[in-house]
């Protein structure tokens, strides 16, 4: 399995009726893998992991192998409490998902050794390839990646602290103990504001929010990025990212919210979000809009 490039995080949709729209959601994974995309990872947080029940996920999971038809690997969000993310973790690998993208425990905060014995027991609960991602409530110390990496499921680590320094003693720890293949990646929300200071501790791989409704606008910054391109870099960060990530914290839930709002102005009827979320309002779904036509102005799209 290899996973490069842009990685793509599709959106939920729901029908007016508030049902899964599996319709809508293969077009859109689809779309997404014809665009470019490197992997799909359906099912997380860009796609309300936390709102959908096991049917509705197992939907979701079988709709997006479906639409991806072999052609990039396919992960599937899983975490929260520990019997339901084992069921989950079943679900994806019974629907034909390539791997598992590890969120954390639902609330609690656990030490090191507990969330290495979470994780390795959703890793044999699906059976499949996991990344374990670092947020929230699950935050790791060096020693537990590097024995998480030990175990034969995990393959990789999603970083969405932004914590520099553990991130780069959870680099070196786990280089010197293992030479396993092991990927990092850059998990931030509107991951490309903080790429070029990722790729200095050697994180190339990132998630892409703004592939979901702009692929366009996220291609052009993966390219310029590893063109050395700065030119167009720093123009699409000042003029495009940096504006979006100052309109996505004006409200929490707006790194989600604000995706399924784009997905919808470029044409998809994608629905709201569920709650907690809320939608975002009018003004700044107009401002979203203007900052989509400018970033596609500057991509040359």
């Amino acid at each position: 399995m290899r996973l490069d490039g842009v990685l793509f995080f599709p959106v939920t949709p729901f029908g007016a009726d508030g049902d899964l729209a599996e319709p809508a959601l293969a077009r859109h994974v689809a779309a997404g893998v014809a665009a470019g995309a490197g992997g799909v990872f359906t099912a997380c947080g860009t796609g309300e992991f936390s709102a959908l029940d096991l049917d509705e996920y197992t939907r979701v999971m079988a709709v997006s192998v479906r639409a991806a038809k072999g052609r990039v690997p396919v992960f599937g969000g899983a975490g929260g409490p520990l019997p339901a993310a084992k069921a989950i973790a079943r679900a994806a690998a019974a629907q034909g998902a390539d791997g598992l993208l590890l969120m954390p425990p639902y609330l609690v905060t656990g030490p090191a050794g507990g969330l290495v014995r979470y994780a390795r027991e959703v890793a044999e609960a699906g059976d499949l390839p996991v990344i374990i991602y670092q947020r929230g409530t699950a935050r790791f110390t060096p020693e537990a990646v590097a024995e998480l990496a030990q175990v034969p499921h995990v393959i990789g680590f999603k970083d969405g602290l932004g914590d520099f320094d553990l991130l780069q003693r959870i680099i070196l720890t786990v280089r010197q103990s293992t030479d396993k293949p092991f990927t990092f990646f850059n998990g931030l929300p509107t991951a490309e504001l903080t790429v070029p200071a990722y790729r200095g501790l050697g994180v190339n791989l990132y998630s892409s929010a703004v592939f979901a409704f702009a692929p366009e606008i996220s291609l052009a910054f993966y390219k310029a990025v590893t063109g050395g391109d700065e030119v167009l870099v720093q123009r699409l960060l000042t003029h495009f990212y940096l504006p979006l990530v100052e309109l996505r914290d004006l409200v929490p839930g707006y790194a989600v919210s604000l995706v399924k709002a784009g997905v919808r102005i470029r044409g998809l009827e994608a629905g709201g979000v569920r709650p907690p979320l809320v939608d975002p309002s009018p003004e700044h779904v107009a401002t979203l809009e203007r900052l989509i036509t400018t970033g596609l102005h500057i991509a040359g799209a």
